[in-house]
C-alpha cells in the first residue's frame, strides 16, 4: 500500500515538474520576441550615443520621451494593451537606452575619443528606425501580455533575459545584460 502511495506521489511530482517546465518554455516563447525587440532597440542606442557625441546634445530629452510614450500608448490601445502597462514598459525602454548612452559617452570621454564612425543623423535616420521598431515592440508586447497575469512574471522575465544574454555574445556584455534587464523590468506590473 505504501509503495502505491509513494509511486503516486512520485508520479504527481514528475507531472508537476513537467507542467512547470512546459509553462516556463511557453512563457519563454511568448517573451522571446519582446526581448529580441528590446535588445534591438538598445543596439540602436549605440548610434544615438554617437550622434549625441558628435552634436554635444544631452542624453536627457524629456519632450522626445513624452512623445515616444504618447505614441506608444496610442498604438498599444489599438492592440488592446492597458495604457499603464504600455507606459511602464516604454519608460523602462527609454531608461535602459539612456543607461547605454551614458555609459558609452562616459567611456569615450575617459578615452578622449569615440570609435571611428560616419556622421549619425538622429532625426532623419535613427528616430524613424526607432518609430518602426516601436510598432514591432507593441505587437510583441501584445503577444506576451498573458505573462503579465502570472504571479511569477518577474522571475519568468529574468530567466528569459538570462537565456537570451547567454545565447548572444554581446560586445560590452555586462552593459548589455544590465541594460536589457532594465528594459524588461518595465514589462511586469510588479518587479
Amino acid at each position: 500500500m505504501k509503495s502505491r502511495r509513494f509511486n503516486a506521489a512520485v508520479c504527481a511530482a514528475f507531472l508537476l515538474l513537467g507542467a512547470r517546465a512546459a509553462y516556463a518554455q511557453h512563457t519563454g516563447h511568448l517573451l522571446r520576441p519582446l526581448i529580441e525587440s528590446a535588445a534591438e532597440r538598445l543596439a540602436i542606442g549605440d548610434r544615438v550615443a554617437l550622434s549625441k557625441w558628435d552634436t554635444g546634445t544631452s542624453v536627457e530629452d524629456p519632450a522626445r520621451e513624452s512623445a515616444v510614450i504618447s505614441k506608444a500608448v496610442a498604438e498599444g490601445q489599438q492592440a488592446n494593451l492597458a495604457a499603464a502597462d504600455t507606459t511602464r514598459f516604454f519608460k523602462a525602454q527609454i531608461e535602459a537606452n539612456k543607461l547605454v548612452q551614458y555609459e558609452l559617452l562616459s567611456r569615450w570621454r575617459r578615452a578622449g575619443f569615440a570609435p571611428p564612425h560616419a556622421p549619425v543623423d538622429l532625426v532623419d535616420t535613427i528616430r524613424p528606425e526607432l518609430d518602426a521598431l516601436q510598432t514591432k515592440i507593441i505587437a510583441a508586447l501584445a503577444s506576451a501580455n498573458p505573462v503579465l497575469e502570472n504571479k511569477a512574471c518577474a522571475t519568468e522575465v529574468a530567466r528569459a533575459v538570462g537565456r537570451y544574454t547567454f545565447e548572444h555574445q554581446f560586445e560590452f556584455a555586462a552593459l548589455r545584460a544590465i541594460a536589457l534587464d532594465r528594459a524588461m523590468a518595465g514589462f511586469c506590473r510588479v518587479y
